[in-house]
């Protein structure tokens, strides 16, 4: 099963990234994951259902160890081909 993750940490801050959200980021790009896209307003993640949900497990731990004080995220499971 593949799965996708979209997320994003608050308090936003639009002048420099707040330590939780280079906390998410660090995750899910040390992740054994297919796909990693971030951006300021969302972020998303792909791959095998294992390695999504170790990441998501790991980013909420830590974005919130590092002062979020909110993370809306969503998953959903893809096909192969989907994008």
């Amino acid at each position: 099963m593949r799965l996708r993750v979209e997320f994003t940490t608050e308090p936003f801050d639009l002048d420099e990234a707040p330590a939780h959200a280079v906390a998410a980021r660090e995750v899910v790009e040390a992740a054994e994951l297919d796909a990693v896209d971030v951006g300021p307003f969302g972020n998303t993640a792909e791959g095998g259902a294992e390695a999504v949900l170790s990441a998501v497990d790991a980013l909420l731990r830590k974005s919130l160890a590092a002062g979020a004080t909110r993370i809306s995220l969503q998953v959903n499971v893809i096909g192969e081909g989907e994008k």
